[in-house]
């Protein structure tokens, strides 16, 4: 009866950890929150801290954007920015990367 019980509760748990590395790659993990450029970063975020977001990333795109009254006057705002900018360098595309393919 053991044997017969641990032998079940294997194959369960195994047919449980198969099932649950199915996962679709397109599908995003966090149905809900903010994404900005594909980037996920977070739920809740006020308005200001997206903003920055939206700077930041743009800045590190190559194209400096910031609103130094916020940025110097509102954390959320200076915390998203800092953010932004880190989270989307890997977007940066450099022109002669690009040149160079064609």
């Amino acid at each position: 009866m053991f044997r017969r019980k641990s032998v079940s509760l294997f194959l369960i748990g195994s047919a449980l950890l198969y099932l649950t590395g199915c996962v679709h790659d397109d599908e995003p993990v966090h149905q809900t929150g903010y994404y900005h450029s594909g980037i996920y970063f977070g739920k809740n975020l006020p308005v200001n801290y997206q903003q920055g977001i939206i700077d930041g990333c743009t800045t590190s795109k190559g194209r400096y954007t910031k609103s130094h009254t916020l940025f110097n006057n509102d954390q959320n705002y200076n915390n998203g920015w800092f953010l932004g900018r880190n989270r989307c360098r890997h977007l940066l595309v450099i022109e002669d990367e690009k040149s160079e393919e064609t």
